[in-house]
């Protein structure tokens, strides 16, 4: 009767949550944005360029924000029930995980180590999971870490499943303590050798890491003679389940795809769809897991629960990805703010955007199958196949499978399939199929995930969104300063690429099925880099009014001053609310505010320019790495150096110094209108947003801004400040 009854019973439920007060502060924010635009238009003619000005970036600020509302506007997020999943299905579908990695001293293999273990352990038959870790960088070093992890995962998966263990990532889980339940002998003596047998893991690629040379003899000979983008395709099968039993562990493949100087290798989305061909070939899981090498699963049921999303949708069709939303272990309040308000709304409208990470994907949907072609599985011809995923028979074989919609059972021997596996990661077996294009992870932008995801909602898919208590996975934030930076401006240019192709949610959804407050979502993340420019401009107007004597608000005895003070005192107020509720702190929403305004006049500045050189062809689409690395202080110092991206940064405070001096010695013109209190207040406001910036210009090392950067920044701020006297002699 038990049986009977849950198998009545959802596998998911769907939570709307109600946000009456936030979408009434919403309205009153746009409203008041609305009177501005409408006051600024209407007295127009009265006053000189900053109010035009102004009204220009206030009316992209307006665009902004009810791009933001509609993001906001419908959240919902998904209960499920993983108990019930393994009460009503004896037969659990099999899963394909997907580690990838590309550089290894960027990303140190010990980073990837733990990842990969942490999947190995997850809560889900042994005999139903495979590993696949794609490494770019082609290193000894990696491989070598994966074979040493995984005699390790012989002892460690069983340990974190014989005591329930909840944090399956060793380096997260070994404290300096001894466990907190050691009332058990045996558990202290298991935890006790368990963690020595880590310690010596985590020797053991540290020394390795520290040799120049590898003795590559036995299963490393294959790294003879190989460069990191001139090599060979690699596949080693390092841990091999023959027999499926449920007391070893899942099969795990090491993968270095073939590169050659002279052929495109398309970056993380070309590794992802080796990572799928040969997966398919070996096998051929309906659903695939695929993780950054530094993000692990933080919740050992995070499988089943994707699974109840999976299966317990309508005729098991309704997703097309399951997203985990991105959090961090070191910075618990970055990401925050943004799954808790704007990614659970997008997930009231098409689904969550493909993060890159963290999502499980279905293996006939990232083939390319429709929404609508679900009722023609069967009907699939070979000589389309051929065209679509290239001319390997097996693997078509396996790919007619997957979509006719027969799932494929347990692989016992994979070893079999590593010389077409080696065929299929060849760097020109793309060559004149629809990988890239129609099939797989997309090429064409180096945002690959989410033009990807976008494609997929454009042929009227959903996406599922999986936040279960403790959090899916956790990863390792990007750290502050030039590698940070980096990072931010590959998104913004990536999104930027996404906006300018023939792929952007406008077209798809005019020609589509891509749902329009969807296009209007992605239209919010897509315009990133657009952003810089009115915020760069808004930023520097306070200062140009201070040294012009002109103004750009209201004087303080007019009415109408009413109204930026109450749009700006009740949108900090709101934001602040939003930091509380999601209980984090004063400090945590001040730094964060700071930041955006850094990270747009600066990242995203350059990401902007980036973009368009890229379209008129001057320059070509770089994927840079971002650095991973543990950190446990000084996780909010900005760290300088004498790249490009603290210029804007710098020369924003020495305008403002610079207008603060102009005014404090009565060096302006007479104005028409004269500067006011409110373009004193707003420059004020700006350099406490740039604090960092003008405490790097007192202090040394990598706190202190170098003094290249400085004379740069110099000379930008008089060229500033002598146009603004040409401005005012016009005027």
């Amino acid at each position: 009767m038990a049986n009977t009854k849950s198998s009545c019973l959802p596998l998911y439920e769907k939570v709307f949550h109600k946000n009456t007060y936030h979408r009434a502060l919403d309205v009153i924010i746009l409203f008041l944005l609305l009177c501005l635009l409408f006051y600024r238009l209407s007295t127009l003619k009265n006053h000189g360029f900053a109010w035009f000005l102004a009204f220009l970036c206030e009316s992209c600020f307006t665009v902004i924000w009810i791009l933001i509302v509609n993001c906001k506007w419908t959240p919902l997020t998904y209960k499920t029930y993983p108990q019930r999943l393994q009460e009503r299905i004896q037969e659990l579908p099999p899963v394909d995980m997907f580690v990838t990695t590309a550089d290894a001293e960027l990303e140190p293999p010990i980073i990837t180590v733990n990842t990969v273990l942490s999947l190995l352990a997850v809560d889900y038959p042994v005999h139903k999971l495979a590993c696949y870790v794609s490494d770019d960088a082609c290193s000894p070093l990696n491989f070598y870490s994966l074979v040493e992890a995984s005699k390790f995962a012989k002892l460690w998966v069983p340990f974190c499943k014989k005591y329930n263990v909840q944090i399956r990532a060793p380096f997260r889980y070994f404290p300096d303590s001894e466990p907190s339940d050691s009332s058990s002998g045996e558990l202290l003596q298991d935890w006790k050798n368990t963690k020595k047998e880590y310690e010596k893991l985590s020797q053991n690629i540290e020394h390795a890491a520290k040799r120049s040379l590898f003795d590559l003899t036995g299963g490393m000979t294959v790294f003879s003679n190989t460069e990191r983008m001139n090599h060979p395709t690699i596949v080693k099968v390092v841990s091999e389940n023959k027999g499926g039993l449920s007391d070893e562990i899942p099969h795990l493949v090491y993968i270095s795809r073939e590169k050659r100087p002279k052929h495109p290798h398309h970056y993380k989305a070309g590794a992802m769809n080796v990572l799928t061909r040969v997966s398919g070939l070996m096998t051929n899981a309906p659903f695939m897991l695929n993780v950054d090498c530094d993000t692990y699963a933080n919740n050992p049921e995070i499988v089943l629960q994707a699974m109840c999303l999976h299966l317990g949708s309508k005729n098991e069709n309704e997703f097309a990805f399951i997203q985990s939303p991105q959090y961090f272990y070191d910075r618990p309040e970055n990401l925050c703010i943004l799954n808790e308000y704007i990614g659970k709304g997008i997930v009231g409208i098409q689904g969550p955007f493909y993060q890159g990470t963290g999502t499980f994907h279905r293996r006939d949907v990232v083939y390319g199958l429709c929404l609508d072609q679900i009722e023609h599985q069967g009907n699939i011809v070979e000589d389309e196949l051929l065209k679509k995923f290239g001319n390997s028979k097996e693997f078509i074989k396996s790919a007619a499978q997957t979509l006719e919609g027969k799932t494929g059972g347990y692989s016992s021997n994979i070893s079999r399939s590593l010389d077409e596996a080696h065929r299929v990661a060849d760097c020109g077996y793309e060559y004149g199929s629809s990988w890239g294009d129609e099939v797989g992870c997309l090429y064409g932008a180096t945002a690959e995930d989410n033009l990807t995801g976008l494609v997929i909602h454009s042929k009227g898919w959903r996406s599922g969104y999986c936040l279960p208590i403790p959090h899916a996975f956790l990863g390792c934030a990007s750290p502050s300063g030039p590698a940070g930076m980096r990072q931010q401006k590959r998104w913004a240019t990536g999104l930027l690429e996404i906006l300018f192709s023939k792929r952007n949610p406008i077209l798809a959804t005019l020609i589509g099925k891509l749902q329009f407050r969807q296009c209007l979502a992605y239209l919010w993340i897509l315009t990133w880099g657009l952003r810089s420019i009115p915020e760069l401009c808004y930023i520097a107007l306070p200062a140009y009014c201070i040294i012009t004597n002109s103004t750009f608000l209201p004087k303080v005895q007019e009415p109408t001053v009413l109204i930026p003070l109450a749009l700006f005192v009740i949108y900090k107020l709101y934001t602040l609310l939003e930091y509380i509720q999601a209980g984090l702190s004063i400090r945590s929403w001040w730094v964060n505010n700071c930041m955006a305004r850094i990270v747009t006049t600066s990242a995203w500045l350059f990401g902007l320019v980036n973009a368009a050189l890229e379209q008129f062809g001057f320059s070509e689409a770089v994927f840079e790495i971002t650095q991973k690395i543990h950190r446990s202080s000084d996780v909010d110092e900005v760290m300088f150096d004498d790249s490009p991206f603290f210029v804007p940064g710098t020369t924003i405070i020495l305008v403002h110094l610079a207008a603060w001096a102009t005014g404090l010695l009565r060096l302006q013109s007479q104005g028409a209108h004269g500067s006011g209190l409110g373009d004193y207040f707003c420059s004020v406001y700006v350099v406490l947003c740039f604090f960092p910036f003008l405490r790097g210009l007192f202090m040394t090392g990598k706190k202190g801004i170098p003094w290249s950067t400085i004379c740069k920044s110099t000379a930008l701020a008089l060229l500033f400040v002598q146009w603004c006297k040409m401005m005012s002699s016009v005027n």
